[in-house]
């Protein structure tokens, strides 16, 4: 989480041709078919996502941008996703945020993406995870405040055999303990440096790529930002690394433990509040740092913001954790490495990544307990309403656990994803997060019970191997 901010609208702006520049300062709205025609944008990718995370998209000619600028594209929501729907109801009707257009000539020669907001009946669509951040980033601004998120977006590149079997997509990396291994980085190369290459030439600020724990696991960096554009972010690097290894012949996987004996794959977030003024919220002033018994550095509403994540941690991992694979990772108990980098209790501590909130400076904090399944909108949208919770509430979150230490008490996370949508469904404060009520809370709710149902009626190899003649 370092360097400067770099709002996607800074981007465009940056990148625009100077006549439609002088066009904005002369005040001229520049509308999404200007920005399409100074890019050579040819068509564009109108793009939104249901609650799973799943990109949805229409291809849009530039010659058609202005009739999806004014709300003449619709989507059959039923069909799209798990986006609270039914197959009579009116269309989703995507609205463009032009602060969001991405041109993406390293994907397709003329094409770009522009994030879109979901509206029904001429209203925001409540189940919409877009509109879901927007209205966390408002209760924010009503009380002063705005949000910048950082996120570490892990990934595995595999190929997968003919009988379903997955392994690296290379074959040389098989060792225990991969992480950081040079060689494995090398042979990773091309893919790497296409990937980085690209966010760059967006402005995102690309400062690290790296192998991760797991044999196939990598993790590529970017700066941080504001909320919106982290978790918008999020998704057009998913969508990026997809169509960049499949060019290659790999699959790049977010799942969260596709091996058994691996470490599983996180999407840790950095988060940290600001003042209206741009100010950071998190570090002690002068008196509360001779005040600060717990000597982090952080300041009360710093504190307040890591109780409320605490307070509401087993709501959360409905969000942060949100598949039945989830929690195989989770309940990992060690892995080939040695380590599972995967917390199992709600505690916070200093620069220590056992726990499910890591404090690594005075600036921010680092949510470690989120996987690759996460919705991004979703997740960043539930962590600040905690936070808000704990803020208002003054919570306390008592002294932080050393090394490898919870304090007595601590929460348990959920052991599976039927956990998770009980402790969602006794928690007010998340359940009502999404929407302000609690209708679209427990509408995801009751999805993801189906979703563990649906997967608990399967019958597993496991079961035939442990049961067919035991009796």
């Amino acid at each position: 989480m370092s360097g400067n901010i770099n709002t996607m609208r800074e981007t465009t702006m940056t990148q625009l041709a100077p006549k439609l520049v002088e066009r904005e300062i002369a005040g001229d709205r520049i509308t999404l078919r200007d920005l399409a025609q100074a890019h050579g944008v040819q068509f564009i990718l109108a793009t939104f996502v249901d609650l799973n995370g799943k990109p949805c998209a229409k291809l849009v000619p530039t010659s058609a941008a202005d009739e999806l600028e004014a709300g003449a594209l619709g989507f059959a929501g039923f069909a799209a996703g798990l986006i609270g729907q039914e197959q009579h109801d009116p269309d989703l009707i995507a609205i463009p945020d032009l602060d969001s257009f991405t041109p993406l000539p390293f994907v397709r020669e003329g094409l770009a993406l522009v994030h879109c907001d979901p509206y029904v009946n001429g209203e925001p669509w409540p189940y919409a995870p877009r509109n879901i951040l927007k209205r966390a980033i408002a209760e924010l601004a009503t009380r002063g405040m705005t949000a910048k998120v950082g996120a570490e977006v892990e990934y595995f590149l595999v190929d997968r055999a003919e009988d379903g079997k997955l392994s690296p997509a290379d074959k040389r990396d098989n060792g225990p303990r991969p992480c950081y291994d040079a060689r494995g980085v090398t042979r990773m190369y091309d893919h790497l440096a296409s990937v980085s290459t690209a966010i760059n030439s967006l402005g995102w600020g690309n400062y690290a790529n790296d192998h991760e724990d797991g044999a196939g696991q990598f993790e590529q960096n970017f700066d941080y930002a504001d909320a919106l554009t982290t978790a918008d972010r999020v998704i057009t690097l998913r969508y990026i690394l997809n169509v960049l290894a499949e060019e290659r012949g790999m699959t790049a996987t977010f799942m969260p433990k596709p091996f058994t004996n691996r470490t599983g794959t996180g999407l840790h977030l950095h988060l940290s509040l600001w003042s209206d003024q741009d100010e950071p919220l998190f570090p002690a002033d002068s008196t509360e740092s001779a005040a600060d018994a717990r000597g982090l550095g952080l300041s009360p509403v710093a504190y307040g913001f890591v109780a409320g994540l605490l307070e509401h941690a087993p709501a959360l991992q409905a969000f942060l954790a949100p598949s039945v694979n989830s929690y195989k990772r989770i309940g990992s108990a060690t892995s080939s490495s040695g380590a599972t980098w995967s917390p199992r209790k709600a505690s916070y501590g200093g620069n220590d990544r056992t726990h499910m909130v890591r404090v690594p400076d005075n600036k921010r904090v680092e949510l470690r307990s989120g996987d690759g399944a996460a919705n991004p909108y979703l997740a960043v949208a539930t962590s600040i309403m905690a936070g808000i919770d704990g803020i208002d509430n003054s919570r306390d979150p008592g002294h932080p656990s050393g090394p490898g230490q919870a304090p007595e008490g601590a929460a348990v996370l959920p052991a599976t994803l039927l956990h998770a949508v009980e402790a969602l469904r006794r928690d007010p404060v998340i359940l009502a997060s999404l929407s302000g009520d609690e209708a679209t809370g427990r509408y995801f709710a009751d999805a993801k019970e189906t979703e563990f149902l649906t997967w608990h009626a399967q019958v597993s190899d496991w079961e035939l191997d442990t049961y067919l003649t035991a009796f």
